[in-house]
Order: structure tokens, then sequence, then C-alpha cells
């Protein structure tokens, strides 16, 4: 591909190894204790009743926490963006 051929210079260090697993999964967890808490607040304020923000957020948890794990391991297959 002609990306893959147009060489440009980096100011970033060189990532000679991809991730592994493990570091997705914690990734995965600390960005979804941020998103949680942003979602059970923002159902709290429209709903005004935290049992529906509290539920809402746990089912959001769980289904975000698999989503970004799986989007997280195929963009780390991409080389885009990497040299």
């Amino acid at each position: 591909m002609i990306l893959d051929q147009v060489k440009s210079k980096s100011t970033y260090k060189k990532d000679t190894t991809s991730e592994k697993p493990l570091r997705s999964i914690l990734k995965t967890v600390s960005w979804r204790i941020v998103g949680t808490v942003d979602t059970i607040a923002i159902s709290w304020l429209l709903t005004g009743e935290i049992e529906t923000a509290l539920a809402i957020g746990s089912v959001e948890l769980v289904t975000k926490m698999i989503l970004y794990f799986g989007h997280e391991r195929l963009w780390n297959m991409i080389s885009f963006g990497k040299e």
C-alpha cells in the first residue's frame, strides 16, 4: 500500500513490541471505571433515581468492557501508525 511505502520521521520512541493482552485488560478496566462513573452520573441527572442510574451503569460496565477489549485487540493487529 502507498501509505506503507511513505516513510516519515517521528519524534516518538519506537515501540519494539506489541501490547500484551494483560495490558489491554488493565486499560479496559481503568477506562471502564471512568466511563461507568460518567454514565451513572448522567443517568442520575436525567432520571433523578440513583437505583435506575446504578442499574444502567451496571449493564453498561459489562457490555462496554467486552466491546473495548475486542476493539483494542483488533487495533493492535493493525499496522497503521506503527513503524
